[in-house]
């Protein structure tokens, strides 16, 4: 196995326990904290990417690295950290939050009546959150695919900043020695 292949196992790994600390409060709560709390869990994780591809392009590469190679480590890390997540929310959904839903759909309901919906939209809500509720219940690929979807496109932008940041091509640090 490669030095790269193990730095992104290692670096998406930790990643996938780091995002997990927010999974854990965000289900200590209900409220809007609990998703703040989460996203921020899912920042720190992929903040991972920038911290391996900046060592692979330091320790590995010389110091330069291209944007599609930084891309890359960032995707795959990406993954990893996903991956780690989503096994992890199918596991506890199915034996230790199966009424997650429920919970989650009678909140949203109470928070629309407190903004004051009107009870035709709060019975629209209801009747949506209860077709995707039966569908998200019934096949566990489609409730791996929506949990994918909340935490992938974090790492992927985080990946594509770190990627511009980065990307470093051979005459640049030629420029950048010069200059010392």
């Amino acid at each position: 196995m490669s030095t790269l292949t193990k730095s992104i196992i290692i670096y998406g790994l930790i990643g996938g326990v780091v995002s997990l600390t927010g999974f854990l409060l965000m289900g200590c709560t209900e409220d809007a904290w609990g998703m703040v709390a989460g996203f921020a869990s899912m920042i720190l994780a992929f903040s991972l990417i920038f911290v391996a591809v900046k060592n692979y392009r330091d320790k590995q590469q010389g110091g330069v690295i291209s944007f599609g190679k930084a891309l890359q480590i960032g995707l795959l890390i990406t993954l990893v950290t996903s991956t780690v997540y989503v096994v992890v929310w199918l596991i506890d959904y199915a034996y230790f939050n199966p009424d997650f839903l429920e919970k989650y759909t009678a909140s949203t309901l109470k928070a629309m009546a407190k903004e004051g919906a009107t009870a035709a939209e709060i019975q629209a809500k209801a009747t949506e959150m209860k077709e995707f509720g039966q569908q998200y219940d019934s096949n566990v690929f489609y409730r791996a695919g929506v949990t994918y979807t909340e935490i992938v496109p974090v790492g992927f932008i985080i990946s594509l900043i770190t990627a511009l940041i980065l990307r470093k091509k051979r005459n640049e640090q030629r420029e950048e020695l010069a200059s010392l």
